[in-house]
């Protein structure tokens, strides 16, 4: 199976499938991430142990998906998200329900695509950003576009087209309540990127069967002793949607 986006880029993926699996569960990562995170990777080993079938990728822009990094944002990777459902729908893989889970960034882009796309029957936000406006002016509101680069790292120039697309969501929080999939969120105390409020704002405000675990002392990425707490939280919430 071949995926590409809209334009043309070749998305870069690892599937993992199981037979009698309930869910084909999609996996997608945060701002300068890609599949190949560390915690990621672990969500997805967690999974298939438990028979369920996964496909981690990364955005165009991203790891070893074909793209400008620059030309990444959340819009542009809500459409990638898109050609990967339209993909596993031209493999028929339609017997199975899909669940998508988004790290950071990506759990913007799951809220954007699920208030859309009804293919999308489960939703997992994993430290999900909500206030993207916020979350552009707190993390790189004193670096200059087309100068700058997010946190100091030079493979990840920061761009005026990014800057002006989180300007432009301000927040996905008013989406919450087209929500009509079951959620989970999932968001660690100490994670000082994208702050434990923007989940608890949008679970208030979200309609849908809905769950929020919080881990304690987990940072933003889930580390150390906090990776296998979230890794057993999403799959044990799948495990009982699954017998729902």
């Amino acid at each position: 199976m071949e995926l590409r986006n809209r334009v043309g880029e070749k998305l870069d993926y690892t599937l993992t499938e199981h037979d009698n699996s309930p869910y084909t569960v999609v996996i997608g990562h945060g701002v300068t991430g890609n599949k190949d995170r560390p915690f990621l990777v672990a969500l997805a080993e967690g999974l298939n142990n438990a028979g369920i079938t996964t496909l981690r990728f990364s955005f165009a822009g991203n790891g070893d998906s074909e793209g400008k990094f620059t030309d990444a944002n959340i819009s542009k990777e809500v459409e990638d998200l898109g050609a990967v459902l339209d993909a596993l729908e031209d493999a028929d893989r339609r017997s199975n329900k899909i669940c998508y889970i988004g790290h950071s960034m990506g759990g913007a882009v799951g809220v954007l695509r699920t208030s859309q796309d009804e293919r999308i029957r489960l939703l997992i936000s994993l430290a999900g950003m909500v206030r993207t406006k916020k979350f552009a002016e707190t993390e790189f509101g004193e670096e200059m576009p087309g100068q700058g680069f997010m946190w100091d790292e030079p493979t990840c120039p920061l761009s005026q087209a990014y800057m002006d697309d989180l300007f432009a969501i301000d927040t996905v929080e008013d989406l919450a309540v087209g929500i009509r999939v079951p959620w989970l969120l999932v968001h660690g105390t100490e994670d000082d990127v994208v702050l434990i409020d923007d989940s608890e704002t949008i679970f208030e405000k979200a309609n849908s069967p809905k769950k929020l675990v919080v881990v304690d002392g987990a940072n933003h990425v889930f580390s150390d002793e906090a990776q296998p707490k979230m890794v057993q939280a999403v799959v044990e919430w799948i495990i009982e949607q699954a017998k729902a």
